[in-house]
């Protein structure tokens, strides 16, 4: 017997062999295994079970939370403010540093439920024959060469070659993408390179079976089965770091060589020109403090959890929080086709009837009184295809008025329901006498009714070409004529021809029930009554949303395991192929293109299908090869891989497996496609809120550092003291800053193209407007200073302290916004940052106001001219920035024109 590694699908092609090659690979017979035989093979070859890989410990997990360099920093930060005799700042940090590592420890342990969801889908019992005899077993003691037997609603137990089946069909959407069941049959197939959706004669473990029985050999068990091969390369992934947290480990690196330096400069400078050495050493540090942004990740927190709150309202939830910032990078988006970019739901889309080519909506609303009586042979033709429709179709309803069935039924019934023909007055009138179900081979059912004339009518359903060979005449509006195949199946074949799977009815007319009533008496000599094209159509804003992606610079591609026709005509109709150039291809290609070739072109694939679990894992590697951030939408088990893969894994709720859920970073409630593109924006949003965070705070900080470290070399006392540096940051950084996060997006966030995945966070700008910022923010104090040196200490050094404070609301309120000017923004467009302004205002005159606070602060009541000027002095930054954003517009604008 064939061992374990030579039993996989890609060494034994087991769908090419016959029922007897089967057998005698798999060292099995007729009449299942023996017991001794099965006992022996599970020893060789394992329980019949997914492997998981050792995991790490819980306290691991938590304690890999504090590697991050900037936590580091943090906590560097926290130690240094308690030595300066600052607990409140200490305990501040050490609470933003702990929730940091609950938050991060919380979504990791998540992540490693992914295996056990997967887990779930193994069925715990199987039906098997052993000894010649049927018994029922724990799934994981099958083994291969097993006999199975497999009824409807049962889960494949293992990989299965099926060797009998008796109208067998399997849903395989976890493992494929399609959205109908599959029809499957015991005849060997030719092609070694099908797959997973096209080998008929195989059943997989983990899918399940909605229709007829059937039995087949296991032919592998375990981690040898396609599920096992998605879960080992689901454990193969790593969890990638987001966008943000790369750009937030470098800029905090950064920082901190930066603050070590100038504070040692400082502290130097200082002892040079012969300050005493315990202020200068205490200024240094508190320099460090204020210059480090200890509420920045606070700030990221805080943004990222209403921007997932608010994503729960547009059905959108976040298992993890970075996924919100890193939408707004992806420049692909990997979307699955069913019930994602379409409705997950059969709608029929045309009719020919009567010579005529109609769509649904154009076909008339047959009224509950108007009557079917008559010969049905000069009926209408479209009233006796509509019925046809809803009397040949084995849906049923549920208590609850819901329809049950197979999604094509559920279509065609549908249509004729929604014209008027409904079908609890229809089997009143026409109940079924008898029937002949479909068979893969006729590939046709055929039902029949009384009809009001006394006589019976016979309604065929089935493939356009069986059809045509069993019909005799048509059925038109004059009466019956012979029947032109070829016109007909031209035009089968044009309705084929848009990605439409199509149906053909017909009926006959019977003075009494036949017997015996063979499939070969019944369908012949039939009338043709009309054909019906079928499909899963887009989603309505599927079109649109689409469109604005691309706006946006955000290349949606479909991966499904579909047929490549009706990919194609999806994708055109909702805009994601939208030129010649625009490649589709199939997996059975892609397994033949060499890596090289496929990423030289995979920039301009956009629809993939009929793909395997792991070419959807190479299709993301090879676009993030190319540098991109690539979003995967999906729904099955096979999407997993991919899903941990990507730069962020989108997962569907209502067609969702709990694999592929406990893999994503993001869940769509609604299923829908468009909500994507609402995160993306959101995403957008919110790192354009955490830049300007960090363009204030690090402006603020830069301003501090500057005013500290020029004024000894314009030979001027340090300006400020270790309390007013603290107070500052303690004021200005918390509650102002944590306000930006409610700023709202900009207008032009959408016609953006998405930021290069290895831009610095200092990128457009950000860098030099921090330094000149800074600068302006430090000059205008150091001149106050200048101006009034000739007064007390603690009079100039008041005016200092505030005009630096207040330079920093004024800073804060005119960065809302990269071009647009604050008065066209509006004061009360962001009302928590207003209030955060007003605070600040009021408890910096706190400080010179209420008397007990002067000593604290060494400040004094400035009079009333002198505090009118500190103001005045603390707009000249909000003017500054003002003016730098009327610069960039009309730089906008003379582009524009040229």
């Amino acid at each position: 017997m064939s061992t374990k590694s030579e039993k996989t699908e890609g060494l034994i092609n087991w769908h090419r062999l016959d029922t007897g090659e089967v057998l005698e690979k798999l060292q099995s017979s007729a009449t299942g295994l023996s017991s001794q035989e099965a006992r022996q093979r599970l020893e060789r070859f394992g329980p019949n079970q997914l492997i998981e890989k050792s995991r790490k410990s819980l306290w691991m997990m938590f304690l890999d939370q504090f590697k991050d360099f900037m936590i580091l920093v943090l906590i560097a930060a926290a130690i240094v403010a308690g030595i300066i005799g600052e607990p409140a700042d200490s305990i501040a940090i050490a609470i933003i540093v702990l929730l940091n590592a609950v938050l991060g420890f919380v979504q990791e342990y998540r992540a490693e439920k992914a295996m056990a969801a997967l887990k779930k889908l193994a069925a715990p019992f199987a039906t098997v024959i052993r000894n010649g005899r049927s018994e029922s077993i724990p799934a994981e003691q099958l083994v291969p060469g097993d006999l199975v037997v497999l009824q409807a609603g049962n889960v494949v137990p293992a990989d299965i070659r099926l060797t009998e089946v008796a109208q067998i069909r399997i849903e395989e959407a976890a493992l494929t993408g399609e959205s109908v069941p599959v029809e499957k049959d015991s005849m060997a197939l030719e092609e070694a390179n099908l797959s997973i959706g096209d080998r008929t004669n195989m059943a997989y473990k983990g899918t399940l079976v909605t229709y007829g029985r059937g039995r087949g050999l296991v032919t592998g068990t375990g981690m040898d089965t396609e599920l096992g091969r998605i879960a080992a390369l689901l454990q193969e992934q790593g969890e990638g770091r987001t966008p943000l947290q790369k750009r937030l480990t470098s800029f905090g690196q950064k920082l901190a060589y930066a603050v070590l330096a100038i504070c040692a400069i400082v502290f130097v400078a200082g002892l040079l020109r012969g300050e005493p050495p315990l202020l200068m050493l205490l200024t240094a540090i508190s320099l460090a403090v204020a210059a480090i942004p200890e509420a920045l990740p606070a700030v990221i927190t805080i943004s990222l959890a209403l921007g997932a709150k608010k994503l729960i309202k547009q059905r959108a939830l976040i298992r993890k929080l970075p996924a919100v910032e890193t939408l707004g990078s992806v420049s692909f988006i990997c979307s699955d086709k069913t019930g994602t970019l379409t409705l997950n739901r059969m709608t029929v889309e045309k009719v020919y009837a009567d010579g005529r080519m109609q769509r649904p909506a154009e076909l008339p609303l047959k009224k509950q009184t108007e009557s079917t009586q008559g010969s049905p042979a000069f009926g209408s033709p479209l009233d006796l295809l509509l019925t046809s429709l809803a009397l040949c179709n084995d849906v049923r309803l549920n208590a609850s008025g819901d329809v049950i069935g197979d999604p094509t039924e559920t279509a065609l019934f549908d249509l004729a329901r929604g014209k008027g023909l409904h079908r609890e007055s229809l089997d009143e009138k026409h109940p079924r006498l008898n029937e002949i179900p479909f068979d893969s081979d006729r590939k046709l059912m055929t039902t029949f009714h009384p009809w009001d004339d006394g006589r019976i009518v016979s309604f065929t359903k089935g493939a356009v070409e069986e059809m045509l060979e069993r019909s005799d005449k048509v059925l038109s509006s004059q009466g019956l004529e012979e029947i032109d195949r070829s016109k007909v199946l031209k035009i089968a074949e044009q309705i084929a021809g848009e990605g439409l799977r199509t149906l053909g009815f017909s009926m006959r007319i019977w003075e009494t029930l036949p017997h015996p009533r063979t499939a070969e008496q019944a369908e012949s000599g039939m009338i043709l009554l009309g054909l019906v094209g079928m499909m899963d159509p887009p989603r309505p804003e599927a079109a649109s949303s689409v469109a604005m992606c691309q706006s946006a610079g955000i290349q949606p591609v479909m991966i499904t395991g579909d047929h490549p026709l009706t990919a194609e005509v999806i994708a055109r109709r909702v805009g994601i192929i939208r030129g010649e150039k625009d490649a589709v291809m199939t997996g059975r290609e892609l397994a033949q293109l060499p890596l090289a070739e496929f990423e030289s072109a995979v920039e301009r694939i956009r629809v993939y299908a009929r793909v395997a679990p792991e070419q959807k894992l190479k299709i993301v590697k090879a676009l993030q090869d190319k540098g991109h951030f690539v979003a995967m939408t999906g729904d099955g088990v096979n999407d997993a891989p991919a899903l941990k893969r990507a730069d962020i894994g989108v997962a569907m709720s209502i067609t969702g497996t709990d694999v592929s859920k406990e893999a994503s970073h993001m869940i769509l409630l609604d299923d829908n496609f468009a909500t994507i593109v609402k995160a993306v924006q959101e995403g957008r949003r919110i790192f354009d809120n955490i830049r300007k965070f960090i363009k204030y705070t690090m402006t603020s900080n830069s301003g501090e550092i500057f005013t500290i470290f020029l004024a000894p070399f314009l030979g001027l006392p340090i300006p400020l003291l270790p309390i007013h540096i603290l107070w500052i940051n303690l004021v200005t950084d918390g509650v102002p800053g944590l306000a930006l996060a409610a700023e709202p997006a900009e207008k032009d966030i959408m016609q953006r193209p998405p930021r290069h995945p290895k831009e610095s966070i200092f990128a457009k700008g950000l860098g030099a407007h921090i330094i000149w910022g800074g600068l302006l923010m430090g000059a205008v104090p150091i001149m106050t200073q200048a101006f009034y040196i000739d007064r007390s200490q603690a009079h100039w050094q008041t005016m200092v302290f505030t005009v630096l404070c207040l330079s920093q609301m004024g800073h804060v309120l005119a960065i809302r916004s990269e071009r647009e000017s604050f008065f066209k923004q509006g004061m009360l467009s962001n009302k928590p940052l207003l209030g955060a302004v007003l605070l600040t205002f009021a408890l910096q005159m706190a400080t010179i106001y209420v008397p007990f606070l002067n000593p604290i602060f060494k400040t004094e009541p400035l009079p009333a001219k002198e505090l009118i000027i500190t103001i005045l002095l603390s707009t000249v930054v909000f003017l500054a920035v003002e003016l730098e954003k009327v610069i960039k517009r009309s730089k906008t604008k003379k582009f524009r024109e040229d």
